[in-house]
């Protein structure tokens, strides 16, 4: 069997692997913190900039890894933890306000996630 159609096949029917999600958890880390860095440089400074790349352009190859272990409709949803750790990040860094809407808007989107990735199994 060619590479390409085992990767094809892998793609589409396996089940997903713990790998898949550990990959796409640090890979929710990198893009989350690659927009920290941006939203910092706003405020004008280059280096921020380009280490918000950096992140983010490892976050996406991490994404794309984690695409060949598993189902999307499994792996793509746990992107949404980002708003948690977006939220997290503002408090931490920016002295954004964590509000009751947000906690549970959040909460929302953390039950789906959880409640995706369990009906995969």
């Amino acid at each position: 069997m060619a590479e390409s159609e085992r990767i094809g096949r892998q793609a589409s029917g396996a089940a997903t692997a713990p790998i898949g999600i550990i990959l796409m958890v640090v890979s929710s880390l990198f893009t989350c913190t690659g927009q920290l860095m941006w939203k910092l440089a706003a405020t004008g400074r280059a280096a921020e900039i380009v280490i918000g790349f950096g992140c983010y352009g490892v976050g996406a190859l991490l994404m794309l890894i984690a695409y060949r272990f598993g189902e999307l409709s499994v792996l793509q949803p746990i992107l949404g933890l980002s708003y948690v750790l977006s939220l997290l990040a503002g408090w931490t860094w920016l002295g954004e306000q964590i509000t009751a809407g947000r906690v549970i808007g959040v909460a929302a989107v953390v039950a789906g996630v959880a409640m995706v990735a369990r009906s995969a199994r």
